[in-house]
């Protein structure tokens, strides 16, 4: 199964600096990367995960935990442009279809795909099983939209909320 998961304004835009997790949402995402199968990342999402691989001064128990987590996941990322990937991660060139039907057919579990881009792209290509906005009470205006092109024609399977202030909606592809 192939999950497009992010954090996302109201107003439909991501940015990791702008929609900081509380306590609650950092703890289920730690929870959440560490149950994956493995994640695909196109190349701008992946840069910018790699602040996990070294620790940084001032962390917490919460940003130790998580980085422990998304250093032992496996990684796919798929790039024009990387010559190499670092620690857990292979870069994925060539066929993106077919390279990404072998991960979902050779892998138990769930597997992640976080970036716009690259999720347009696999939901194109009817790959993306299940969509997860993760909504905060944040109104951007401009950025990075959730869905890089035109939205994909999709049903709700699901809602909660996570922490005091991130609203979870599932939906699938119809």
């Amino acid at each position: 199964m192939l999950v497009y998961a992010m954090n996302l304004s109201l107003d439909g835009y991501v940015d990791h600096l702008r929609m900081r997790p509380d306590a609650a949402l950092f703890a289920h995402w730690t929870d959440y990367v560490a149950s994956l199968a493995g994640c695909i990342y196109g190349r701008h999402v992946y840069q910018i995960m790699q602040y996990w691989d070294e620790d940084q001064p001032g962390w917490g128990d919460q940003e130790r935990a998580y980085a422990a987590v998304w250093r032992r996941q496996r990684k796919w990322v798929v790039s024009r442009t990387l010559a190499a990937v670092g620690p857990n991660a292979t870069l994925l060139t060539g066929d993106l279809e077919t390279a990404i039907r072998a991960l979902k057919a050779g892998n138990d579990g769930e597997l992640s795909v976080s970036g716009p881009a690259i999720a347009q792209s696999l939901g194109d290509l009817g790959l993306i099983d299940e969509y997860r906005l993760y909504y905060h009470p944040v109104v951007m205006g401009h950025g990075t939209p959730f869905f890089a092109g035109s939205p994909p024609p999709l049903r709700v399977i699901g809602s909660d909320r996570i922490g005091p202030e991130t609203v979870r909606l599932a939906y699938e592809p119809v």
